[in-house]
């Protein structure tokens, strides 16, 4: 939506503030002229709540809508909660006014009465904002193969305001609160790219040279199927001891849902290409 567009949504509750901030500051002499009016004057004010109200929820609208530019776009529901809670205000301040209390008053009761309902919807509202926060953070999206440190692993299936849910690699459906999952750290394995490198440690004994086990295991994963060629596999000396040499073997997936089958891939051609080699049986960890 444009700022023009905006601007004309601006107009009614403009229209209807400045005459309501009007009467409010002059309402002595409009005492004077019309005779006191209790009702009128609480009319006014109520009109002016709901309408500063209104005008607020556009501006707040107008910022959000301005503010995608420079990142991702706000989530619709933030906009909706932000004006619900305004007018609940109003709605607050309104009764309260109508029960024999002045602004202030009014204003005080409405904060006791968000206060109240905060409290008894607070884990709602706490899932709420997290999902919101999510939103706009975007740590994964729907198809991505996340890890909730903790709490799932699996691909996400959707994301809603209150939860996300997750299936997971043995078919099971985990239904997530957001506010656990804005509490914990998370991995993402689809982004930036679905590609991504994973590794096996194997141990061997140390009375075989380095190079060539490094060329054993390599040749080796020539024959794989299921990693990627390029980038290409490479083999890594990680510790150097008494037990043995262990190498960490790095390959690259396509996608993280193949994890399982491509490590079985790796090990399987590992062991032949060491067996064949005539060398120690591995240690595998």
């Amino acid at each position: 939506m444009t700022v023009k567009q905006h601007g004309k949504r601006l107009i009614w509750p403009t229209a209807l503030v400045l005459p309501g901030m009007a009467m409010l500051i002059y309402q002595a002499k409009l005492t004077e002229f019309f005779g006191p009016s209790h009702n009128l004057s609480r009319a006014v004010t109520a009109l002016t709540y709901f309408a500063s109200a209104w005008l607020l929820s556009r501006v707040l609208s107008l910022t959000f809508d301005q503010a995608r530019v420079r990142r991702q776009p706000y989530p619709r529901l933030l906009k909706d909660l932000v004006a619900a809670v305004l007018f609940l205000i109003a709605s607050a301040a309104t009764a309260a006014l109508f029960m024999g209390q002045g602004a202030v008053g009014a204003i005080a009761g409405s904060g006791l009465i968000l206060a109240m309902l905060g409290f008894a919807i607070r884990n709602v509202v706490a899932d709420t904002l997290s999902g919101i926060a999510l939103g706009i953070e975007g740590p994964f999206r729907i198809g991505d193969w996340v890890d909730i440190d903790g709490l799932s692993r699996g691909r996400v299936i959707e994301i809603g305001w209150r939860t996300t849910r997750i299936l997971t690699r043995d078919a099971t459906y985990t239904i997530l609160p957001n506010s656990k999952i804005a509490r914990q750290r998370i991995t993402n394995y689809s982004a930036p790219k679905p590609l991504y490198r994973a590794q096996i440690n194997i141990t061997l004994d140390n009375s075989m040279p380095i190079e060539r086990a490094r060329k054993i295991m390599l040749a080796a994963l020539k024959d794989a199927k299921l990693i990627q060629k390029h980038p290409a596999p490479d083999v890594r000396v990680q510790a150097y001891e008494k037990a043995g040499i262990t190498y960490a073997v790095r390959y690259w997936l396509a996608r993280f849902d193949r994890d399982i089958d491509c490590r079985d891939e790796v090990y399987t051609l590992l062991d032949n290409g060491l067996r064949v080699a005539g060398t120690i049986l591995p240690h595998r960890e």
